[in-house]
């Protein structure tokens, strides 16, 4: 490849990167605070779960929020009827993440 092919691309995948991530602020509204409250105030733990990417996605957040003094621990929703419901605990928030809302795993 060419140096200023690369250059090129590689300037253009910032700007696309920058414009994505300036374009998140919409989610910054009445859902979130929202969100945000409800997090702050549990008395338990975090249980995060999802499937596929939001899986993947979720066992990130888990761990950010137990390395930040949350206590947290990532189910996988697949696995979460096969024994690992078992855990959960009374003052425990589950954090349910979905592409789409529609998995059935997670309705």
């Amino acid at each position: 490849m060419v140096k200023s092919k690369i250059i090129n691309r590689a300037k253009k995948t910032l700007s696309t990167e920058v414009r994505e991530i300036q374009s998140l602020s919409k989610i910054f509204n009445d859902n979130f605070y929202k969100a945000v409250i409800l997090l702050s105030k549990v008395k338990g733990r975090v249980i995060v779960t999802g499937i596929g990417k939001s899986a993947h996605i979720g066992n990130k957040i888990s761990a950010t929020l137990t390395s930040t003094g949350t206590p947290s621990y990532f189910i996988h929703a697949t696995e979460a009827s096969h024994g690992d419901l078992g855990g959960i605990r009374k003052n425990d928030c589950i954090f349910a993440i979905s592409n789409s809302g529609e998995t059935s795993e997670l309705n």
